[in-house]
């Protein structure tokens, strides 16, 4: 959320605004990476691995970017820290699979989110001033000390964490995962870079991507996802649909603000900060037990998640327009935050269910993969946008508007499905 506020500065500064949709599109890429490392590794050997170099991993790429004097080493930055990010959110997964019982991991993770309360509210609006004041460099590295506490704090739960010889499922040793990771990865940058830099070559380029992507997730993903066949592939499929037009649209909300309203950095960054807030608000919400149907209660839930995201997207393409008030954005994308509380932290609640204890680190990975793949198409066809607005192709209004409302339809998919979430009869 810090990051997002700065990013349009920093881009500018670093004259990459062409380049704009990489610096979300590469972390995005390298947490599919990070994720299937993660999930095999834990599998096979427990999560304790992945945390530590998760951790390390996001601190190296915190310490590139903000050192950064070209767009491509922020960029490169931004990679490393995806896939620290991608070890350590599936290694997470996996301990709370392991650890808590099912009946807790809805108030797990509404306590999860709440603790991105604080820095949900004052990030964005610190990044922003940070930027205004004195530097996007020290959004990043005036992170690091927090990622350094971090890592203090986790040394005695890590020590807690062991592996009984034989308890470890062999289903993620195959290496041959990773290879589909990287393809999966592969085939996202080429589809990216094939939509910013459109020439003679791009076609092949294109197709060549989406060759590789299908190959990998094919692989890396459980069969039905596509279809969204009712027990753990639905929430997969589900969480993609939800990260893919929530994030999209996220990303391009405070470059919207400067570009088309003049807002400065501080001010661009307030919508992040109001949707982070309520996105904890929505997950305290469907964190709340004593539902007599239970199954029933998380279909309504992860309804209603996707009607408000699809809902606020379409209100944030009104106000991109330059005549409508800026500030309108503000309570259409806090909607928004409510809506991925209640949906996104259903999905996970679900995964953790369906799952079986020597499928979770797969599965645990299947879904952030599903997050992060979705996420990273829809969010490089952002970036296409604003590369073909930046080089006169198409102008600023269009391109937001093109983006939000095809976001809006996607996100209206997932109400049409969210009843697939229903455990298998």
């Amino acid at each position: 959320m810090a990051v997002s506020a700065a990013l349009p500065t920093a881009a500018r500064d670093l004259h990459g605004l062409g380049s704009y949709g990489w610096a979300f599109t590469g972390f995005l890429i390298a947490n599919v990476v990070g994720m299937v490392v993660s999930g095999q590794f834990s599998d096979a050997h427990g999560p304790r691995g992945p945390l530590i170099a998760g951790m390390v991993s996001f601190l190296g790429g915190l310490l590139l970017a903000g050192t950064a004097v070209t767009m491509e080493q922020l960029v490169a930055g931004r990679v490393v820290q995806g896939f620290g990010s991608g070890l350590l959110i599936t290694a997470t997964y996996v301990v709370i699979g392991e650890t808590y019982p099912e009946d807790l991991r809805p108030k797990l993770f509404a306590g999860i989110s709440s603790a991105w309360v604080l820095p949900a509210l004052i990030g964005p609006v610190i990044s922003g001033t940070i930027t205004q004041h004195l530097s996007w460099r020290w959004v990043f590295l005036g992170l690091v000390p927090f990622v350094l506490l971090g890592a203090v704090l986790m040394v005695p739960v890590m020590r807690t964490l062991h592996v009984e010889p034989g308890s470890r499922s062999s289903k993620l040793a195959d290496p041959r995962r990773i290879l589909h990771a990287f393809a999966v990865a592969g085939g996202i940058a080429a589809l990216a870079q094939a939509g910013q830099h459109p020439s003679s070559v791009s076609i092949a380029l294109a197709v060549l991507g989406l060759v590789a992507l299908v190959w990998g997730l094919r692989t890396l993903l459980p069969a039905g996802t596509i279809r969204v066949r009712r027990g753990v592939s639905a929430p997969i499929a589900l969480r993609g649909l939800l990260a893919g037009s929530f994030f999209a649209v996220e990303s391009l909300v405070p470059l919207s603000l400067t570009v088309q309203h003049g807002y400065s950095a501080t001010a661009a960054g307030l919508p992040l900060a109001c949707s982070g807030l309520t996105w904890a608000a929505g997950s305290w919400w469907q964190g709340r037990t004593g539902h007599t149907d239970e199954q029933g209660h998380r279909v309504r839930l992860v309804r209603a998640g996707f009607a408000f995201v699809a809902v606020s997207a379409v209100a944030v393409a009104v106000t991109a327009q330059p005549h409508v008030p800026g500030w309108l954005i503000y309570p259409a994308w806090s909607l928004a935050g409510i809506g991925a509380g209640l949906a996104m932290t259903s999905s996970s609640v679900l995964l953790l269910k369906y799952t079986t204890d020597v499928d979770r680190g797969s599965d645990s990975a299947a879904l952030q993969l599903s997050d992060a793949t979705v996420s990273a198409l829809t969010t490089g066809v952002a970036g296409v946008l604003v590369a073909a607005a930046a080089r006169g192709t198409l102008g600023y209004t269009a391109a937001f508007t093109i983006l939000d409302v095809t976001m809006a339809g996607v996100a209206f998919v997932g109400v049409l499905v969210a009843g697939q979430v229903r455990a298998p009869t």
